[in-house]
């Protein structure tokens, strides 16, 4: 893959955003229709009657149906966002909502004893008397399907009436996985597994693109996001340029947030939940992965992983004294105490997912240094709004 580069500048109203969008990332938004008949996690939702054709236009009009009915009751401009990236890609407007609401399809846990997630994903952040200069810094290693690596983006959004921001995500998505704005607002998502019943609303990535346009510090995101309806689970680090930081554990219906602990200038987590609100939704940590996930997970326990990735990283943190954006890069590229790569290593290594990009926000500076690859291979490049 190339390195990281800003792939898309998009400014005015919402709908001129997404036209921008589509028209600059054509080639990648039709490339991941064509990759979703290799996506087993989609797949496996496939009725063994029903050709993967008629399937995959059955899919496309659920998602449309539901996602717009959500947005035109909560978020009208999103929805025209979808409708400019549908016009500028040449793609139906079927096509990108389903594109959107993937994740909340395939990370949902109801009617399932399971979910089938997209990925993992490691959240560390430090500020103050953990970082070598003071700064804040929040690293994210972003652990999903190779397969949708080569989709991936930089987008510097600048919208008629918000903030500006530099947010990393999926080329035919409307919202934000990951970005920081010119306010010196950081936000990062990770995913969870959650088994509250979900509503069609607007994706957590979305809010996320709202709170960067609109707010300004991490207590004014954590309002916003908390009090907005969406769809989907997730884990969001939140820090600003004045070294707030804060977890906020989100499901379809709860909302927790956690805070450095007393004297402490770091933060980390990866897909558990550690709030009580959350935890009483979160899947049993005795649950494994049933017959309706891919083949890779299937019969493996659903958040041992994840558990003990979150201690490694905790570990590592508590052995160093300051940390410089090097030193967390090291802690991030980890590959567990045995120096073996797997789930369970800050950099992931499996069958099924790895560590498909590397990222370090600046809320500070407003920029980010960004690697699409494993934390081990990391050869950053540092952009800035």
């Amino acid at each position: 893959m190339p390195p990281p580069a800003i792939e898309c500048r998009c400014a005015g109203e919402d709908r001129e955003m997404g036209l921008a969008q589509g028209r600059a990332l054509r080639t990648k938004i039709l490339g991941i229709r064509q990759s979703l008949r290799e996506l087993e996690a989609f797949r496996v939702q496939q009725p063994k009657w029903l050709p993967y054709p008629l399937f995959l236009s059955l899919s496309e009009w659920k998602a449309e149906r539901a996602l717009t009915a959500a947005l035109r009751r909560f978020a009208p401009a999103m929805l025209d966002r979808l409708e400019g990236i549908a016009a500028g890609a040449g793609a139906s407007l079927r096509t990108i909502c389903l594109m959107n609401v993937m994740e909340a399809f395939l990370g949902s846990c109801e009617g399932k004893t399971v979910p089938a997630p997209l990925g993992g994903c490691s959240a560390l952040a430090i500020r103050r008397s953990r970082s070598a200069n003071g700064e804040p810094i929040v690293a994210k290693n972003f652990d999903y399907l190779p397969l949708v690596q080569p989709f991936f983006m930089l987008r510097e959004s600048r919208p008629r009436s918000g903030w500006r921001s530099l947010d990393f995500t999926v080329a035919p998505q409307g919202g934000t996985v990951d970005g920081v704005n010119e306010q010196g607002l950081c936000i990062t998502l990770n995913y969870a597994y959650l088994t509250d019943a979900a509503h069609p609303a607007p994706l957590i990535t979305m809010v996320i693109a709202e709170a960067l346009a609109r707010c300004s510090t991490v207590a004014e995101a954590v309002e916003h996001i908390t009090q907005r309806p969406r769809w989907g689970a997730g884990i969001l680090m939140l820090a600003d340029a004045a070294g707030d930081l804060a977890s906020l554990e989100l499901s379809n219906s709860k909302a927790a947030v956690r805070r450095p602990a007393q004297g402490e200038d770091w933060l980390t987590f990866t897909n558990v939940c550690r709030c009580p609100e959350t935890c009483a939704v979160q899947v049993p940590k005795t649950a494994v992965y049933s017959d309706q996930v891919p083949r890779p997970l299937r019969g493996q326990p659903v958040l041992q992983w994840h558990i003990k990735r979150a201690g490694r990283i905790e570990e590592l943190v508590r052995l160093r004294g300051t940390l410089g954006s090097d030193e967390v890069a090291a802690v991030m590229a980890d590959h567990g105490p045995r120096g073996l790569p797997d789930g369970a290593s800050p950099c992931v290594h499996t069958d099924y997912w790895r560590t498909t990009a590397a990222l370090q926000w600046f809320p500070a500076r407003r920029s980010v240094r960004a690697w699409y690859g494993t934390a081990c291979t990391a050869k950053y490049v540092e952009l800035a709004l």
